[in-house]
């Protein structure tokens, strides 16, 4: 039987009561079941008064919100769910407790709103940015819907450059938001006039009032995730982590997570994950080759990044990012990215190796938003 969509059903049509249709949905994998019985009653859908019927009253055991009221949808970043893994590390031989750090809970939907915020308020702060001014920034999405949104809500103009290679669901995004999307050649080295960094710089200087904060070399890269980040996940365990696994870009998020917890937990083990094709992991090698997922790695070692906090450096390919990725989506029920898919391979190789009674966390950068294609085309 051929591929067919059903948009509807003639009333003459007669199917026999048990016959079972199989519909396949373009390319997906996903096979789509239905039974329609001619004998189906509609009267199963009528308004029953006896449903609502009875005397309702709160459970207290359902109570699990937390009165808050806020001033905008900025103060909805941070304080991101830090979740228990149940299955997977079962699944793959893993005695200790696995913890992630959803950061797609934060408003923009990545742990990047947390720095596209730090660095506009210290930017408002000694000046450098006034009402009416342009935010630009070279980003590979996320920090870039980070500061759309903090620009829409404080009022500024804002223009996101980034490679070709980066989701067309990140650029949707950002426009809803406001933001002017310019793409460049994702092959472009970023030394080039042509890469997302190079054709930053140029608007800059062609735009009056137009700002880079630069999350490549602004403090409010790692201090966001010192002040904040590390914090969250100490206070959520009391203290007790063994090892937390970062994913390494700017390398913001591992500087300013591993600086705190190697302050406060001295014996904690930091690793930091690099996907196959970047050089942050070893920067020796100088050799860089395309990888597909996003947000993570460079062909430069960003000035955000403090290799001498990491312990160890493990890669990740592709393909190991995005098997556990759907795996994470399908066993757990978290809707996470790529990315976090990287650090999730990473922590099951590490946490393979610990006892029961040992803590290891993962971060989880950004949700399934930004990668449906990817992930599920």
């Amino acid at each position: 039987m051929k591929n067919k969509v059903i948009t509807h059903i003639e009333k003459q049509t007669a199917i026999p009561k048990e016959q079972v249709y199989t519909f396949c949905r373009g390319t997906h994998r996903y096979i789509i079941i239905y039974q329609i019985c001619r004998n189906f009653d509609p009267k199963v859908l009528v308004y029953d008064p006896t449903t609502l019927a009875g005397v309702w009253k709160q459970d207290e055991t359902t109570k699990k919100w937390t009165n808050s009221v806020m001033e905008n949808v900025l103060e909805a970043i941070g304080n991101t769910p830090l979740v228990k893994l149940q299955k997977i590390p079962h699944d793959n031989g893993v005695q200790c407790n696995m913890f992630v750090k959803c950061e797609y809970f934060n408003a923009g939907g990545s742990t990047k709103d947390r720095i596209a915020l730090r660095m506009i308020e210290l930017a408002e702060a000694d000046g450098r940015l006034k009402p009416g001014m342009t935010l630009i920034e070279p980003t590979s999405g996320n920090t870039g819907i980070g500061l759309s949104l903090a620009a829409a809500v404080k009022g500024y103009r804002c223009i996101i450059v980034m490679p070709e290679k980066m989701s067309k669901e990140k650029a949707l995004t950002m426009e809803a938001l406001g933001a002017i999307i310019v793409r460049t050649p994702t092959e472009a080295a970023f030394d080039s006039a042509h890469s997302h960094i190079g054709v930053s710089l140029r608007l800059q200087n062609e735009i009056p009032g137009a700002i880079i904060l630069d999350q490549y070399r602004n403090v409010g890269n790692p201090l966001a995730h010192y002040e904040q980040t590390a914090e969250e996940i100490i206070d959520a365990l009391d203290g007790k982590v063994d090892c937390v696994v970062i994913g390494a870009g700017t390398g913001g998020t591992v500087t300013g997570i591993a600086k705190k917890i190697k302050e406060k937990i001295p014996g904690c083990l930091v690793v930091g994950v690099d996907p196959e094709g970047s050089i942050l992991a070893d920067p020796t090698k100088g050799e860089t080759s395309f990888y597909e997922v996003e947000g993570v790695g460079y062909d430069f070692v960003p000035g955000t990044l403090n290799r001498s906090v990491v312990d160890k450096w493990l890669k990740s390919t592709d393909k190991e990012s995005f098997e556990v990725a759907r795996e994470m989506i399908r066993k757990e029920g978290i809707l996470c990215g790529g990315s976090s898919g990287s650090n999730v391979h990473a922590a099951l190789e590490i946490a393979r190796g610990f006892p029961a009674d040992k803590i290891v966390v993962a971060i989880l950068p950004d949700g399934i938003r930004n990668y449906l294609l990817v992930l599920f085309h």
